[in-house]
């Protein structure tokens, strides 16, 4: 009976191993994703990319997450401004 519940404990440990790998193979395709567009992206000037990009590359998945909501999410309500006025 005792061999049934370590059977079950590493049964649960390499679930949440697994979990945990995808979640960050996740992050750091969002990562990704957020440099590159930061990287092609035009800006008002090149000072401005240049510290998006230290942002992003220095403080990793919050630092994608903090371009995506400030840049990107910008671009989503100008898009939808631009859209209605058609």
């Amino acid at each position: 009976m005792n061999n049934m519940g370590i059977d079950s404990l590493i049964g649960e440990f390499i679930l949440l191993i697994f979990l945990i790998v995808i979640i960050v193979i996740l992050m750091f395709a969002f990562w990704i994703w957020m440099l590159i567009d930061c990287l092609k992206r035009k800006f008002g000037n090149d000072t401005e990319k240049i510290v998006w990009v230290l942002v992003i590359i220095f403080l990793g998945a919050i630092g994608a997450a903090v371009y995506y909501f400030v840049v990107k999410t910008d671009d989503k309500k100008i898009e939808k401004a631009k859209s209605r006025k058609k």
